[in-house]
């Protein structure tokens, strides 16, 4: 028994792992001969500056009164620039953002293990390309393109980590910051020849990354006041940050402006998805080089509306995709395209000769074949010569790797009839063929690993034929089919959370299809109560939730310290210290509070309850507060409702639910034989854990950053740590998991590597909690008896001898 655990934990552990091995490895190829325009570039340095957060229709907008509350950008682009609407994709976030503008690649899927800090993988970028380049910002973005650069040529200024707070007064100080430091850049480069020296040099880039438009947009919304005078504030700054660098190099004409945003912002307050205020921004760029406006009588192809509600549809209007952005910055001052780079040169926003745009798209082109050279020389070096095919597009790399691994197991099905006595030969010999081919293949260790394991556990045959039973027993007999049907409900539910409430609604009728109201009508109709309202929370919006803090009061007195936080940072005061003290407090105390009480079975549940729930309000925003109190409710009618559906069974010698102890030694000789019930009740409760992982969203909320739910314990921009608390907040309703291995092979083939992180976090979260449901139930199981059976005794009563 104990080897047979042993293998099954190693199995699932390493089908855990190797998700991230098979779906989230680097797209990068490294070792391409960068490209450059081999004519003279119009401009000697660039100056890129992004407004983080800011959305394409704050900037555009008009005031109600026709003037603009960004006058100097609406100058630039009514006379000296060219504008547009810089497309950005999934997902929607700070870092792959700025790689994008920057190193003219999208999202590197393998980062999602790295978080936000940094990519896992170097690249090249403007930067990298530039003779110098200096940065003033945030320290969540600056350092990754400094740690990526050959050499000691990127140069960054930021501001201490702890100014990113969320309950700021004002977090368009640091935007202040920002522009404060460049003039006290350029003024004491007055004075210092040798840096004087340096910034009359080509191929310099200053960059200006501004954060407060995004912190204030998350603190307080797109459409309050903070957020739209961020906006002012940046644009005042930007004329004069201008006017000294125009000062500085004696307006030489030889300076390239692009002003631009990493992504956008919902309307309430978040980002990482694909909506059309996250992924429309701004782009607004001017100077040497870039095409001057340029008015237009015919209609644009623009559909959208915007021409017209930004009073802009005089102006042409060049839209670019946010790659797009990298190869047009590295045009501008004659520096290689990043090798990476997977944008388009936009060339309406070019003003130079013909020859030298059609020089710019040659090197551009040329940049793009070099990546597919290289990505086609590694496959071929690491494929048999009969199993490679050239392939036209570059994502064929995938579908040449997944078509080998198929072609394996396709050999594999082939032995489905081999009788059980020669299975170990066959093993043995197909190990041997496997590790031959993949050693010719040059294949990672992790290979080895995936092909190999099926051999010492002797599961080649049991797959074959679990697919073959799936395969055929669906079509030919019905019947044996339930299982299948059995799990649907809950594998629905991790998709469309509404079938949360359809399940919920039938199992409200079970008592009285089961007969069972007739003999405890009170208990059925608390069953139904709670039911249906238990089924009310998944059709409750996952993200856009305003909080709603009175809700909140009506749950239990913990929800005081919520109110008290909202309070505050609706008032600008940051996050009081004692209410900070008392969240983390109670989240240290809740695991080891349960074991002060009784452990009687209502005594020690309703401990564990109230210690879980106080900590689950701490970290709740509105009406997802209620749903523990209605899942306990709920649970304690099931638990008694069951003891009912046992005596209709004709089990008199029950005991009564009072006088359980859970410290009580089990007697052995009392446990019942399993009954056909017992699947339903294993049903009823699968459907139940599902319901609390995913009734009210919260799986949602970690992958769509929102920082709303743990203002209670910190407001300084932290990701690990905020995230922790979330998957906490997840986990509250982890006790004891069963689910099986059909589901997780399922989740397995949904596991997505592209789209927004909210897209790529959810299949995630639904793979590791299906895993993870085998991998911890030995772990859980120790813990649940910990905080059922056992009891702290603080102080013990001294004997009293009586005479």
């Amino acid at each position: 028994m104990i080897t047979f655990f042993v293998i099954g934990l190693t199995v699932h552990v390493v089908f855990f792992i190797s998700i991230f091995d098979i779906y989230f490895t680097s797209p990068l190829v490294h070792g391409m001969t960068p490209h450059s325009t081999p004519l003279e570039p119009p401009a000697s340095r660039l100056v890129l500056v992004v407004a983080d957060g800011l959305r394409a229709d704050s900037l555009f907008t008009p005031l109600p009164n026709g003037s603009s509350r960004t006058p100097y950008l609406r100058g630039i682009i009514e006379d000296k620039g060219t504008w547009g609407v810089s497309h950005t994709r999934v997902p929607t976030e700070s870092r792959p953002g700025h790689v994008a503008l920057i190193a003219g690649f999208y999202e590197d899927v393998s980062a999602v293990a790295k978080g936000w800090k940094e990519n896992p993988v170097e690249f090249d970028s403007v930067f990298n390309e530039s003779r110098h380049t200096w940065c003033w910002g945030s320290p969540d973005i600056l350092p990754m393109f400094a740690k990526g650069a050959s050499g000691d040529h990127v140069y960054t200024h930021t501001y201490p980590a702890v100014e990113e707070d969320f309950a700021s007064t004002d977090a368009s100080k640091l935007d202040s910051w920002v522009f404060t430091q460049v003039k006290s850049f350029f003024k004491s480069a007055q004075s210092n020849s040798t840096l004087k020296a340096s910034l009359w040099e080509d191929k310099n880039v200053f960059f200006l990354h501004l954060l407060g438009i995004d912190t204030n947009g998350h603190a307080h919304r797109p459409m309050s006041q903070e957020y739209l005078d961020n906006i002012g504030l940046v644009d005042a700054g930007l004329a004069e940050v201008v006017s000294i660098i125009e000062d500085f190099f004696d307006n030489d004409g030889k300076t390239a402006y692009v002003f631009t945003s990493d992504h956008g912002m919902t309307n309430w307050g978040s980002h990482g998805a694909g909506h059309p205020s996250e992924t429309l921004t701004p782009l607004v760029a001017w100077g040497a080089g870039v095409q001057k406006a340029k008015g237009v009588t015919e209609p644009q192809p623009y559909n959208d509306g915007f021409l017209q509600d930004w009073k802009l549809e005089h102006l042409r209007r060049v839209d670019v995709s946010q790659a797009d952005i990298a190869p047009l910055m590295a045009s501008l001052i004659g520096v290689p395209i990043p090798v990476n780079s997977v944008g388009v040169l936009p060339l309406l926003y070019l003003n130079n000769s013909e020859r030298f745009k059609a020089e710019s798209m040659y090197t551009n082109a040329i940049q793009v074949l070099e990546q597919f050279k290289m990505k086609m020389m590694q496959k071929k070096e690491t494929t048999l010569s009969f199993l490679f095919t050239p392939y036209q597009l570059l994502t064929e790399s995938k579908q040449a790797e997944f078509t080998q691994k198929a072609r394996i197991l396709i050999q594999l099905e082939k032995y489905e009839d081999i009788p059980g006595r020669n299975l170990a030969r066959l093993c043995t010999c197909v190990a041997v063929v496997i590790t031959v081919f993949l050693l010719i293949q040059r294949s990672p260790i992790t290979y080895y690993i995936y092909c190999l394991l099926p051999v010492p556990v002797d599961t080649f045959k049991i797959i074959a034929q679990n697919f073959t039973c799936v395969s055929l027993t669906v079509r030919n007999k019905p019947g044996s089919c339930m299982a299948v049907y059995f799990c649907c409900p809950q594998v629905v539910s991790f998709f469309h959370r509404a079938m949360l409430t359809v399940g919920l609604a039938v199992l409200s009728l079970w008592p009285f299809l089961s007969g069972l109201f007739g003999k405890a009508k009170s208990r059925s109709l608390s069953w139904l109560v709670g039911c249906l309202c238990l089924a009310a929370f998944p059709l409750m919006p996952v993200v856009g939730r305003e909080p709603n803090i009175h809700l909140m009061l009506l749950v239990a007195v913990c929800a005081y310290v919520p109110s008290l936080t909202h309070s505050s940072l609706q008032q600008k005061r940051g996050l009081p210290l004692l209410n900070q003290i008392i969240s983390w407090s109670t989240l240290a105390s809740s695991i080891f509070v349960p074991l002060l009480s009784s452990t009687r079975l209502f005594h020690r549940l309703l401990s564990i309850f109230l210690s879980l729930t106080s900590t689950y309000l701490l970290l709740s925003t509105g009406s997802e507060a209620l749903f523990p109190p209605v899942l306990s409710w709920l649970m304690f009618v099931w638990i008694n409702i069951e003891q009912e559906a046992l005596l209709a069974q004709g089990m008199s010698s029950r005991q009564e639910l009072s006088t359980i102890d859970f410290s009580a030694n089990i007697d052995i000789t009392k446990i019942r034989q399993l009954k056909l019930d017992d699947i339903r009740r294993s049903y009823f409760f699968v459907f139940f854990i599902i319901t609390a992982f995913f009734g009210t969203g919260n799986i949602a909320s970690i992958n769509s950053f929102d920082p709303a739910s743990v203002y209670c314990f910190l407001t300084v921009f932290n990701p690990f740590i905020m995230g922790g608390l979330m998957m906490w907040k997840v986990l509250l309703f982890l006790i004891v998991l069963v689910i099986s291995d059909l589901m997780a092979l399922h989740f397995f083939f949904m596991v997505q590597d592209y789209g927004s992180w909210l897209d790529i976090g959810t299949s995630i979260s639904h793979y590791v909690i299906v895993m993870s449901m085998t991998i911890f139930l030995m772990l859980l199981s120790v813990v649940t008896h910990v905080l059922t059976s056992q009891r702290l005794v603080l102080w013990r009563q001294r004997k009293m001898h009586f005479p």
